[in-house]
């Protein structure tokens, strides 16, 4: 698919300044790999870090330790999140062969604990005054394939945004039609009211 051309292409991401500082692609590629291997926080990252195996099938000189992920990551803003996202989101539609499919979006509301930027007290129907983030996300269910998120913070209304979303997640998918869009409980209505004329393809 070629991922790492992908990766050296997309112009959103951080840059490695250090000649000596590992390159993006063999961050995000070793990263995604540990997570195959069944890694769930940084610290599991580690046990790709000595297997030679992977790294000779990956083409890596070595792979990174957990505190590589860790300053790369950090390096990222919301502008940097966005593009990367909707770069590789439109790259991964563009590669698969379908078409009119349908579109499902859903709202939910994501616990969070400590202090975690944008998070906030909101609405919350499992610990009330607890920070969460009010996420929305679109996904192709036929594909088994999430189109778009987007973290919101936890006092945003299932309708806050909603309209720019759609028309985002719309705008990755290229010259791909939807054929139908559903919406949980708390956005029919306002799709009705909000979006009137919308095209969707």
């Amino acid at each position: 698919m070629n991922f790492r051309e992908q990766i050296q292409q997309c112009t959103c991401m951080p840059t490695q300044e250090s000649n000596n500082s590992y390159k993006p692609d063999t961050i995000l590629e070793s990263f995604i790999t540990s997570i195959w291997c069944g890694a769930n926080r940084f610290l599991h990252t580690e046990q790709i870090r000595g297997d030679r195996a992977l790294c000779k099938i990956f083409d890596w000189e070595k792979a990174p330790g957990q505190d590589v992920y860790k300053r790369y990551f950090r390096k990222f803003t919301e502008e940097n999140n966005k593009g990367t996202a909707k770069y590789f989101f439109s790259w991964l539609f563009r590669e698969i062969n379908f078409n009119y499919f349908t579109l499902d979006i859903d709202s939910s509301v994501i616990l969070r604990y400590g202090d975690q930027e944008g998070a906030e007290v909101g609405y919350n129907s499992k610990k009330s005054g607890r920070k969460s983030h009010h996420s929305i996300i679109a996904f192709v269910n036929d594909l088994k394939l999430v189109a778009n998120i987007q973290l919101r913070n936890g006092k945003s209304a299932a309708s806050t945004g909603f309209n720019e979303f759609l028309d985002d997640t719309l705008s990755i998918f290229g010259n791909k039609k939807v054929g139908l869009v559903r919406l949980e409980h708390a956005l029919p209505i306002l799709f009705k009211r909000q979006s009137p004329n919308k095209r969707l393809g």
